[in-house]
């Protein structure tokens, strides 16, 4: 899906000379995937980018998982996770597995340094706040309702806007794609997508620096974070071109699919990474068959958790789930719409509900931060349906 961009200046033929006024050369770097072989973008700097003028391990990173205890549906109250920190350092994980982690983050602070992730592609869903994206690629303004994909190895900081920032944080070490059926052979978005090229927003300010001094990037690889310090600005990039570069797209501008009987959970899928897939659900029309049952069916997850953030409105399957919710329904268990919400949407035309769900095809597993905030009775409402309602668990 990503296609041809280029911001700023940059010679006619790559791999040749490019000079500046007083004849010395840019430096010309490579950013790529998958070796040589994925997508890249070539960026010319002012500085040569491995100058560094000291090194330092600051933190590991590895995510500790705690014991997953009896197979069971789960649900996790992150209405009251704590604030702090910036988009890096306030980000918490919650679950994940060998593909995919998903943390969430209430930042208060911009960020004094810049950040590259040399293992993992990252995947941000901003609920709520605005800010912006500032990398070797240039400027890109985000808000409520957008995601914003972030290759791997960009260097990037984030500047917030005003305040009530929270988001989800993907991260794999995988790209986030468009899903192939809707793509032809040459990548282009087909007529029956959900979205298409024009609804992605790319860098459109190129920021360039050409300051000496000691600037800090903070690089997370091979489980650690580490600080780097360059003698010159990381953001001197001049001009740039390719298929590699941060992009957003907001949530809103998902069409979605609909027919007369209730379509399936891949119609409402987004992005899709090795071994599991997002997906966005939005406000829409429901089922127009005579006999229409809106509300999904039960269903089995066939080598699959089902994981899913209740952002917005009313999910008509669920009662007892409140927003900024996150349900864990897990492979080898059955699971559908809580008693009595079948009945409740037979007639109705159309739902306001706004969530991302997350659906991998290996096991997820839990953080003990996560298990802090689950509702112990979650995996018992379906046939506790008329008790009162169970508090909050805040460990």
């Amino acid at each position: 899906m990503p296609f041809y961009q280029t911001l700023g200046r940059i010679p006619h033929k790559r791999h040749t000379q490019f000079c500046k006024p007083d004849g010395s050369l840019y430096r010309e770097q490579v950013v790529g995937t998958k070796g040589f072989s994925g997508i890249q973008s070539i960026l010319y700097h002012i500085s040569q980018p491995t100058r560094i003028k000291h090194v330092e391990k600051l933190d590991g990173t590895k995510i500790e998982y705690a014991d997953y205890g009896p197979l069971r549906h789960r649900l996790f109250k992150t209405n009251d996770v704590p604030q702090g920190g910036d988009a890096v350092t306030g980000r918490r994980v919650l679950v994940g597995n060998q593909n995919v982690t998903m943390a969430v983050a209430r930042p208060v602070e911009s960020m004094a340094y810049h950040y590259r992730n040399g293992e993992a592609h990252e995947m941000f869903f901003v609920h709520t706040g605005e800010g912006t994206l500032i990398s070797q690629y240039g400027r890109l303004e985000f808000g409520p309702g957008d995601y914003l994909n972030i290759p791997i190895s960009t260097t990037w900081r984030m500047e917030l806007k005003g305040g009530g920032h929270r988001m989800l944080v993907f991260e794999s070490p995988h790209d986030f794609e468009s899903p192939k059926r809707y793509r032809n052979e040459y990548g282009q978005l087909l007529e029956h997508s959900p979205y298409c090229e024009r609804d992605l927003r790319v860098p459109g300010q190129l920021e360039t620096h050409d300051e000496a001094g000691d600037f800090e990037v903070r690089v997370k690889a091979r489980g650690e974070l580490h600080r780097h310090i360059l003698d010159h600005h990381p953001l001197d990039v001049i001009g740039w071109d390719g298929y590699l570069y941060p992009y957003a797209f907001n949530i809103g501008d998902f069409e979605p699919i609909t027919g007369r009987v209730h379509q399936p959970p891949p119609v409402h899928q987004t992005w899709e990474g090795w071994n599991f897939v997002i997906c966005s659900f939005v406000p829409r029309l429901f089922d127009y068959h005579p006999l229409s049952i809106p509300a999904p069916y039960n269903h089995a997850n066939v080598n699959s958790d089902e994981l899913i953030y209740y952002a917005e409105g009313n999910f008509m399957s669920r009662k007892g789930v409140s927003q900024f919710d996150i349900s864990l329904h897990p492979g080898g268990l059955p699971h559908g719409p809580h008693p009595g919400t079948v009945e409740a949407s037979i007639g109705k035309q159309r739902t306001e509900e706004l969530a991302v769900m997350m659906d991998t095809f290996h096991p997820l597993q839990v953080t003990p931060f996560a298990l802090e905030r689950e509702d112990d009775r979650y995996a018992y409402s379906w046939v506790d349906q008329n008790e009162p309602p169970a508090p909050t668990t805040t460990g």
